[in-house]
């Protein structure tokens, strides 16, 4: 068989066409900087344009924060899901890739056949001499298959011996695999970026249940504090009432605050398990498997001097939900090429070789063999508007896809933008719970002793009791709500994993992200 060279450069030209639009990063305008966060009264933390630090729970200076954190980004189970995905996208990918190459098969068969007299060979050579019993041929011809028997006009069964190869190959002319096997790598890139996304989100998720339950026991620890004054107030009040110091309304009073801050420890306590449980199953842990860990209760962590926040033209590329709408978006725009190539033929090169004998030693002679080759075209001619309407849906997908795009970016300003005015807010609302828990003991200190001296009634000091308490709760939900908002802050800038190196921040498993 000759080649003829000559129309080489012609199917390498249709080869190298490529249907449907070229995916193109969009442009975003962003703002220029952050909105100014800071106010004219002093804050104690304070945002700075500097580089995101990717291990941003490090900054709240806990060891144990650190160690939930990392133990989470390596074992839970919705990152473990991510990573199958990714693992499922990948394994399509290559699907989609081998379109791309020629097929090869191998076959070998053994049959024993019995064909119809009346059929096709009975047609071709049924009146063939009974002694043609060579290997391959119609009956009638000389190493035919015999159609006939001496003692009857049936067809007698014999064996069919076969192996060979066949081979066939879609000549991409239109871009149709490229275009899919494209649509299939940015699907990959898409899960990689939302696997990222479920690392901050996971991390962010430990470190705010961890504060929050730090706050629980705060306020736990307050009110047993109170409780243990109550207490020691009942007695006092008994004393005085014994020695008529004292009337049994104030006595009443006394224990009634003494059993409503007694009544406030069981729902703290309850919380406080809630979150130690939250925390244990995002480490992929069972109920309580932290609590002898997490039951050791320090103050809430601080939050560091300065933030670092980056500069609002990083936004787009650190925050992995925009990197995966981004891909999600090439991908659509990928399969409009792929729906565009559907309307131009298809034109497939395919061949076989076989050997073929009805006798088992002559399947190694030069006259068993077969071949075929040759090419194949399919042109849609009439679809009943499939084609057309997959065009359209492709299109639609892709216009949905830009706009969700537009919409995630926006979310994730706004995501920002609210997590600093709230960041700066909570503190100096806490700057002012702070002032007010001082004057609540002011007052109780004043309070007690002017009951002890007899020169008010016991109304006062419980006025101020509940007072000190109710202040002393607000600062610590507000110094809890400070870091958990530092917090969000970083879960909105997309901290948590390395944009660049592609690998998870603290967990030190690798990814193998398809873009930067």
């Amino acid at each position: 068989m000759r080649i003829d060279y000559r129309w080489i450069p012609f199917v390498a030209f249709l080869s190298a066409c490529t249907m449907g639009p070229d995916f193109k990063r969009p442009v975003l305008q962003t703002p220029a900087q952050w909105p100014d966060a800071q106010t004219a009264d002093a804050v104690r933390s304070v945002p700075v344009p500097e580089p995101v630090d990717p291990l941003w729970w490090n900054s709240f200076g806990d060891p144990l924060l650190t160690e939930l954190v990392t133990r989470a980004i390596d074992n839970n189970l919705d990152l473990k899901v991510a990573a199958a995905r990714i693992a499922e996208s990948r394994a399509q990918f290559g699907q989609a890739k081998a379109d791309e190459f020629p097929t090869l098969n191998g076959n070998a068969s053994y049959t024993r056949e019995l064909q119809s007299a009346d059929g096709v060979i009975g047609l071709l050579g049924g009146s063939g001499s009974p002694s043609a019993t060579d290997t391959n041929g119609l009956g009638g011809r000389q190493g035919g298959i015999p159609t006939q028997s001496a003692t009857s006009s049936a067809l007698p069964p014999f064996n069919l011996y076969q192996y060979g190869f066949d081979a066939s190959w879609e000549l991409d002319l239109w871009g149709r695999v490229r275009r899919t096997a494209e649509n299939a790598s940015a699907t990959v890139d898409a899960q990689n970026e939302a696997r990222h996304d479920a690392i901050v989100s996971t991390a962010a998720e430990v470190a705010r249940d961890y504060l929050n339950l730090r706050g629980t026991q705060e306020k736990l620890r307050i009110t047993r504090e109170n409780l243990t004054f109550a207490e020691r107030t009942v007695q006092l009040t008994n004393e005085r009432a014994k020695h008529g110091l004292a009337t049994d309304l104030d006595v009443a009073n006394a224990q009634s605050q003494a059993e409503s801050n007694a009544a406030d420890i069981p729902q703290a306590e309850q919380q406080e398990a809630k979150l130690i449980n939250a925390i244990g199953v995002l480490l992929g842990e069972y109920p309580q498997t932290l609590a002898a860990k997490l039951k050791e209760a320090p103050a809430v962590p601080v939050v560091p001097p300065r933030v670092p926040i980056g500069l609002s033209s990083e936004l787009a590329r650190r925050r992995p939900d925009i990197r995966e709408a981004e891909a999600q978006l090439h991908a659509a725009t990928a399969n409009i090429g792929a729906a565009k190539a559907d309307f131009f033929p298809k034109i497939t090169l395919s061949g076989s070789v076989a050997i073929q004998a009805t006798q088992f030693t002559n399947l190694g002679s030069w006259g068993a063999r077969s071949y075929s080759a040759g090419p194949s075209l399919s042109i849609p001619i009439f679809e009943g508007g499939r084609l057309r309407s997959t065009l359209a849906l492709r299109e639609a997908q892709q216009q949905e896809a830009a706009i969700t795009y537009r919409k995630t970016v926006l979310s994730a300003f706004q995501e920002v933008d609210d997590a600093l005015t709230g960041f700066n807010a909570e503190q100096r609302r806490r700057d002012r719970l702070d002032a007010s828990v001082q004057a609540s003991k002011r007052a109780l200190d004043i309070a007690n002793q002017r009951y002890v001296r007899g020169l008010s009634n016991y109304l006062d000091v419980l006025t101020a009791q509940k007072a000190l308490l109710t202040s002393e709760q607000q600062w610590v939900d507000s110094t809890a709500t400070v870091s958990t908002n530092l917090v969000a802050l970083y879960k909105a800038l997309g901290g948590g994993w390395d944009a660049q190196a592609g690998q998870y921040a603290g967990g030190g498993v690798a990814s193998t992200a398809g873009r930067e």
